[in-house]
């Protein structure tokens, strides 16, 4: 009879073990389970498209897990330029990001962020940062930690955790390199001015030391890669190439020095902007990459390999560059004397980097992560309890004068900042 009473009691606690197991089994089913993805966007609205960056990622108690995998990112046409003729439709087609870029700060900062994430070196000791230095199609962009006095216009403080970062951050614009390449071109044809081919080559107004020589333009047959400016501009006929790399490294300079006499700095090394020294270990991306790309560089001595693949490039004859690069077309061969000339003259004639540089990195990802100021954006906005972004208070008369100086406020989340560019590939 006692063992029929303790047969209810047995069974009870073999129940409660079986369901203490299928419980712990359950949870440790549930933690092996991988936790889902949130996901973060970021709209680029350029002149000549908008971007769209979807980014995957787990929130940590620190910088946000990046899931490249589920990272994706989708460009849609037409940008800002198309309506020109339209500036309701233009205003109607930002509604959405109005919010979004409520409180804007310079892109140079948040492709800083991007680069410093990567290296690991973002929330650590200002000194060991890396600065960075984007030459995109429309403009240039600079951004640096300084020990320099920087004047206001140009000062932003970075502060992550309890860690200030004293920036010097500015975009040049109307310098990226086809803005550039373009002008170049508009210098070289206009009639009754002192053009740059006057100055460079007094017997020949109209000859181009950025081409190389055999380059023999058909009409209709070149047109130059997508940029900022619409339509697609062709290559001045009347422009005889006679690829000259350190003609066509003067021209680039003189490019870079214009409105120098403007300059209201102790110092204005690009323009009349003023620059501080460039002090520490730097990045340069981009268009910067493109042309190390194509000419076969690596980052050890950059500069000084640049120029001597430059050279060769552009003393070259036509026809042999056309059948050693096969498969590119002439609008995008034609950029390449032009583009290693400019690098020269931006990064060692004119922001005075010795040509065996050996602190620069010439690159567009960083083990695997892309140096991108749409990444820097997500940085900084999924850490806003830790970050922000101090900017100067400088006056500026009105929204309509923002937008006579080349500014809008669109694309980013934090507080002022340049017009954004569609960074166009030369590739």
């Amino acid at each position: 009879m006692g063992a029929h009473r303790r047969q209810p009691s047995s069974r009870r606690r073999l129940a409660a073990l079986t369901l203490l197991a299928a419980s712990a089994l359950a949870l440790l089913l549930l933690a092996s389970r991988p936790v889902p993805p949130t996901y973060g966007v970021i709209i680029d609205a350029g002149s000549t498209g908008s971007r769209v960056h979807v980014i995957a990622y787990r929130a940590t108690a620190g910088l946000p897990q990046l899931d490249w995998a589920r990272t994706a990112s989708m460009k849609a046409t037409p940008g800002l330029s198309s309506f020109a003729a339209d500036p309701r439709g233009a205003g109607l087609s930002l509604a959405p990001l109005v919010e979004f870029a409520r409180r804007r700060a310079e892109e140079g900062i948040y492709a800083w962020v991007a680069a410093n994430y990567a290296l690991g070196t973002l929330g650590g000791d200002p000194n060991d940062t890396t600065g960075i230095i984007e030459l995109g199609g429309a403009s240039v962009q600079v951004t640096l930690v300084t020990s320099e006095p920087v004047p206001l216009e140009f000062s932003h403080v970075l502060k992550f955790s309890d860690v200030s970062y004293n920036l010097y951050s500015h975009s040049f614009l109307q310098l990226g390199l086809n803005v550039a390449y373009e002008s170049f071109h508009d210098l070289l044809s206009s009639p009754g001015l002192s053009s740059m081919a006057t100055h460079l080559i007094s017997q020949a107004k109209y000859k181009d030391p950025c081409t190389p020589r055999g380059f023999t333009h058909i009409a209709g047959s070149v047109k130059l890669p997508v940029s900022v400016l619409e339509p697609k501009v062709e290559y001045r006929p009347f422009a005889h190439a006679v690829g000259n790399f350190s003609e066509c490294r003067s021209a680039a300079l003189t490019l870079l020095q214009k409105g120098k006499e403007g300059c209201t700095y102790h110092e204005c090394r690009l323009g009349a902007a003023f620059v501080p020294e460039l002090e520490g270990k730097f990045l340069a991306t981009e268009n910067f990459y493109h042309t190390s790309k194509f000419f076969g560089l690596h980052s050890k001595s950059f500069l000084f390999n640049l120029m001597a693949a430059g050279e060769k490039f552009c003393h070259g004859d036509w026809s042999k560059i056309k059948k050693k690069y096969s498969s590119f077309d002439d609008g995008q061969l034609l950029l390449f004397c032009f583009s290693s000339a400019y690098i020269i003259a931006l990064l060692h004639d004119t922001l005075k980097m010795p040509l065996d540089h050996k602190r620069i990195d010439v690159v567009n990802q960083i083990h695997g992560v892309p140096v991108d100021w749409a990444l820097g954006a997500f940085i900084v906005q999924t850490t806003m309890n830790r970050t922000d972004i101090l900017h100067p208070k400088v006056e500026k008369a009105s929204a309509e004068d923002d937008l006579r100086h080349g500014e809008r406020q669109v694309g980013c989340m934090l507080s002022g900042g340049k017009e954004r560019e569609e960074r166009e590939e030369i590739l």
